[in-house]
């Protein structure tokens, strides 16, 4: 050993001791005894001179610290007049054993711990990841732990040994386990795996271990027996739960599913069972199978199905199947709305008003459905479900409400449904009295976004921090196609269809296509306002400063956005129009706050007009019977025809332009409630242009953006039961959201667990996400069960917390929200207690 190493050492030594021996029993280091140099340390040599020796660094120099050497062997205990001060004090040896433990900083008591795994000890890596490990305390067996842990690449708790080797053993590999196996560490291993889980094997090995593992904890859950202690469940469900090893639980998982004959378990037992479970892909697989069956059936209660779905999105693999369990939540809420559902209305004002108060809402779940089960791309599987929800949208609520709505069309005199807005008003009402305030005002066109998607909106932007927004209906002109939609929306004296077979429509004799002629028209709003029409693209890709310009510029900028419309027109993408629905909900938003960064501080939203949309393949008696006869068929589209000398029939309503509040001589003809009629080389499931109330009954959006916060996080809190005493290694509690999540009032993430007094997590740990919408307060309760782990069994008859805690947003720190205390007070009698 070199001098520097010996200095190393000993300087290690002096740390922890004032006065160090140096035994010098082959009389070959004196040399380095006279070369080596500590500072602060006194050297002597031992040489008969024990007494005054000894009265000196006790009497004379007790603060001092000295570096004792004598040349020969350490004398026999009876002789030995300093063995009181050595015994109290440090010795430094220069064989092998002895320079790991003076480097590592152990007693003597450490030496055949040491030669019993001296090859642990060859690497200067392993001593120096051991030495950051240790402590002054240290037990022979918390020192094998953490050779375990350096051997494993762990933090040193039995808990990150097993999950770094069972990652490993998922990869494949073993290079950690023969580490422990060579340093002769593998005998301990299994011993803590007993002491820790309750594993034991005439062979042990972590593939067995690992399977042993799955198999205990899914009988566990199934109240079956199980081989491994209660202590391995809540290891399970932390190394489960812990997102830097789910990889691992994944892949043995998936491998172990199949080996342990899990599907055919689940098969024989009631989905009901399986709802806290998560251990397994199949169990979710086989909970969806029977809530598609269920559902579709309704043999379950609506609450039931709500309540299980929510209490699934805890599951690990949520992620996974979360368009699923989305589809079915949608599905569970359209069949209670269709059932509740009363269809009756006294006019056209009536009507209009139901449908913007309630039954939008059929639309909008139906919608949702088939969004979700698009994207789950599991057709076969919702195969039955579909065609149930799709035969009651179409033949219980889409055409029975249209076929009470057209009864009343059909004796209107006029196109209107007073108080309702019409939509030729919509400058007047909304855009006008703005500028009469000289008051700067964005209005944002969405094509084709019918009122349920314009609720949803309102939602959305509701739910962003100092935004508020309202809604009510507006009645689309009719008919409802795009050219007229977008001129109804500008400043109007009169609205004429153009006299030819384009369609075009003009206001005030000026063609309203294109975005030229729409600025046209908009500067005769009113004298000197200085007026845009763009697309929102356009916006969008503005960089700040130009957005700001923008709005500074002009007193009334119009933007168009078409993304559902574009979709829908076109027979290759109709069926995809309600994914474009939930594009058009993302972009309007950040189209929105664009605005709103740019001081943007007035904003309508509207539509041009609705539409009706069936998934499935128009069937024949969606068509109209009725043939088109007139003088002159100007315009034909799927939901309207334009013309004149246009005959009624019975399955077609005649309008005159006056009637609709148009100028000229074109006649419209629209198929009753939901018909359509033949038109070659066009889409035919997504369709508008006609009287339905999908496409008539559009949103207006007002938005503005306040000073200050007003969002909040749901309170929850701990309801307290009249026994503050746990007695066994299980705990259920109840924590109740205390008022429903609104769009300002939102869900509240939270993290629980039962902790020692110290602050030592003694329980397994649950990630708990609060976003209970009801107004029922039992339908806000979350019963949570807790596993005590065998850290508790150290704290038996003392006080522990349950805590709820709050991740600090954008941090990896948690701060306690809530806590309750309990007496722990168990007999230890019962393992666990299922």
């Amino acid at each position: 050993m070199t001098i520097a190493r010996i200095a190393a050492s000993l300087a290690s030594q002096f740390e922890k001791h004032r006065i160090v021996f140096w035994y010098d029993a082959e009389h070959s280091f004196r040399d380095a005894f006279q070369a080596v140099s500590i500072p602060g340390v006194e050297k002597v040599e031992i040489a008969n001179n024990e007494f005054g020796l000894k009265h000196r660094i006790l009497r004379e120099a007790p603060k001092q610290k000295f570096f004792l050497y004598k040349e020969g062997s350490e004398p026999d205990r009876i002789e030995n007049w300093l063995l009181d001060v050595q015994l109290a004090n440090g010795e430094f040896r220069m064989d092998q054993v002895s320079n790991w433990l003076s480097e590592l900083g152990l007693g003597i008591s450490f030496s055949d711990l040491v030669r019993k795994h001296e090859e642990f000890f060859r690497a200067a890596k392993r001593i120096e990841q051991l030495k950051r490990l240790l402590r002054p305390d240290d037990t022979a067996s918390a020192l094998r732990l953490k050779m375990l842990a350096v051997c494993a690449n762990a933090d040193p708790t039995f808990d990150a040994v097993a999950e770094n080797l069972l990652a490993e053993h998922a990869e494949k590999k073993d290079d950690r386990l023969r580490l422990i196996t060579r340093f002769a560490l593998d005998e301990f291993l299994w011993e803590q795996m007993d002491r820790h889980y309750g594993y034991r094997a005439k062979d042990p090995s972590i593939p067995d271990f690992a399977i042993e593992l799955f198999k205990s904890c899914y009988a566990f859950g199934v109240r079956s027996d199980a081989r491994l202690s209660s202590e391995a469940l809540v290891f399970f469900r932390r190394w489960k739960n812990n997102r830097n090893t789910a990889e691992s639980f994944e892949t043995l998982s998936a491998e172990y599913e199949e080996a342990l004959v899990i599907p055919t378990d689940l098969a024989k037992r009631d989905f009901r069972t399986l709802m806290e479970l998560d251990y397994f892909r199949e169990i979710d697989r086989e909970i969806i199978r029977n809530l598609v069956r269920e559902v579709g059936a309704q043999t379950v209660p609506h609450a039931d199905v709500v309540s299980w779905i929510r209490q699934r999105r805890q599951s690990h693999w949520y992620q996974e199947f979360a368009d699923l369990y989305q589809a079915l939540g949608h599905a569970a809420d359209f069949l209670q709305s269709v059932a509740q559902a009363t269809l009756n209305m006294e006019s056209l004002s009536d009507g209009a008003r139901r449908y913007a108060q309630s039954w939008f809402r059929i639309d909008q779940l139906y919608r949702q459905f088939v969004f979700y089960m698009q994207r789950s791309a599991q057709a076969s599987l919702m195969g039955d479900l579909f065609k149930r929800i799709e035969n009651l949208y179409v033949n219980t609520y889409l055409l029975k409400l249209n076929n009470r709505w057209q009864e009343h069309i059909d004796v209107a005199d006029h196109w209107e449904a007073p108080p309702i807005m019409r939509q030729r008003e919509f400058y007047a009402s909304q855009v006008a009295p703005y500028r009469r305030k000289d008051l700067k005002l964005c209005v944002v066109v969405s094509d084709a976004m019918r009122y349920e998607v314009g609720e949803e909106l309102l939602g959305r932007i509701r739910s962003l921090d100092r935004y508020d927004a309202e809604i009510e209906p507006a009645l689309a002109s009719l008919p409802s196609y795009t050219q007229l939609g977008m001129a109804s929306l500008l400043p109007n004296e009169q609205i004429r269809i153009a006299d030819d077979d384009t369609g075009v429509v003009l206001v005030d004799g000026i063609s309203s296509q294109g975005l030229v002629n729409r600025r046209k028209i908009l500067e005769r709003g009113r004298a000197g306002d200085r007026v845009a029409a763009l697309k929102a693209e356009e916006v969008m890709a503005m960089k700040g400063d130009e957005a700001r310009t923008l709005l500074r510029d002009h007193d009334v900028v119009y933007i168009y956005h078409n993304r559902i419309d574009a979709a829908g027109d076109k027979m290759v993408s109709e069926e995809r129009v309600f994914e474009a629905v939930e594009d058009s909900l993302d972009e309007l938003v950040k189209l929105v706050k664009k605005l709103t960064a740019a001081n943007a501080s007035n904003l309508v939203l509207t539509a041009d007009h609705g539409f009706i949309y069936q998934h499935r393949p128009i069937e024949e008696s969606d068509f109209s019977g009725a043939e088109v006869i007139g003088d002159t068929l100007l315009f034909k589209d799927r939901r309207f025809v334009l013309g004149k000398g246009l005959a009624a029939q019975s399955g077609l309503r005649k309008f005159e332009p006056a009637a609709l509040g148009l100028e000229g001589d074109v006649e419209v003809l629209i198929p009753k409630s939901i018909n359509r009629l033949r038109l070659k080389g066009s889409g035919s499931r997504y369709v508008h242009g006609g009287a339905s109330l999908q496409e008539v009954i559009i949103p207006v959006l007002k938005i503005n953006k306040k000073r200050q916060s007003d969002l909040s996080a749901v309170e929850v809190e701990i309801v307290a039961s009249s026994n503050k005493t746990i007695t066994s290694a299980q705990i259920s509690v109840l924590f109740y959201q205390s008022t429903p999540v609104t769009e300002k009032a939102q869900p509240r993430r939270l993290r629980a667990g039962i902790y020692s007094g110290a602050g030592e997590l003694i329980s397994d740990s649950h990630d708990l996400l609060f976003d209970f919408p009801s107004e029922n307060p039992r339908e806000r309760e979350m019963p949570v069960r807790f596993l005590l782990s065998k850290k508790a069994d150290n704290f038996n008859g003392q006080e522990i917390v349950l805590k709820l805690e709050e991740q600090h947003a954008g941090t990896s720190h948690f701060k306690e929200y809530r806590s309750m205390r309990y007496l722990l007070r168990r007999s230890f009698t019962s393992d666990f207690d299922f």
